[in-house]
This record gives C-alpha cells, structure tokens and sequence, in this order.
C-alpha cells in the first residue's frame, strides 16, 4: 500500500462529496429567478451542468485511484497514475489560470483556493509514482 496514493484517493473523493453536494447548495443560491431574461436561466443551467461534469470527473478518478491502491484491476498503473497526476495539474493550473485573468477581489487566490487543492493532489500521485 502506498501512503500518498491512499491520502490523494481519500481527498478525491472528499472534494467529489463536497463538491456534488456542498458546491451544488451554494450554486443553488446564484440561481436566477424565474422571471429574469431567458438568456441568464441559460447561462446558469449551462453552468450547473459543467459544474456536475467536473462532479463526474472527481467521482471517476477516485474510483480509479481506489483501483489502483487496493485492487490488481490494471496493468500499466504507472501510466495511469502519470496521467491523473498531470490531470489534476491541468485542473489546477486551469483554475489558477482562471483566477488571473478574471476580475479581482481581496484575496481572491486564497479565498478561491480549490487550485492548491488540486495542485496538492497532483502532487501527492506524482510522489507516490515515483
């Protein structure tokens, strides 16, 4: 068993817990009336979905990493695990990314933080890759 593999697969799984169900209320509270102009229903129906995809992509890689950490279902678990390494690294330079080009607030990078979570997470299966 591999200690770093374990704690990256508890915390994927965590943030896709938290994420579905916490992140989801929160959403929620951003939704607009059903009077507002179409286009805004639009927009934040778009956005719950994307939200929910990205629900789907935590629930996934917890589920593989859970392969990998306590079955024998792979062959080639170093790839695989190099691959959801440099994943959560896209995740979480894409957010970063994100918060640099928007709009500012006061602290804005720690307020918003999921990035270090996921550089964390990258971080912790690239360790336990080695």
């Amino acid at each position: 068993m591999n200690t770093l593999l374990i704690i990256a697969n508890a915390l994927v799984f965590l943030t896709f817990i938290v994420h579905t169900f916490a992140g989801d209320l929160k959403y929620q509270k951003i939704e607009p009336d059903p009077e507002s102009p179409k286009r805004l229903r639009i927009f934040w129906t778009m956005g719950r979905g994307a939200f929910h995809i990205v629900s789907i992509d935590f629930l996934f890689a917890s589920i593989g990493l859970a392969l990998i950490n306590f079955t024998d279902y792979f062959n080639e678990t170093k790839l695989l695990l190099k691959l959801l390494a440099f994943y959560f690294l896209g995740y979480g330079l894409a957010f970063l990314l994100s918060l640099i080009v928007s709009k500012k607030f006061p602290n804005i990078f720690f307020k918003m933080w999921q990035w270090v979570l996921m550089l964390i997470i990258a971080g912790l299966i690239y360790g336990g890759n080695i």
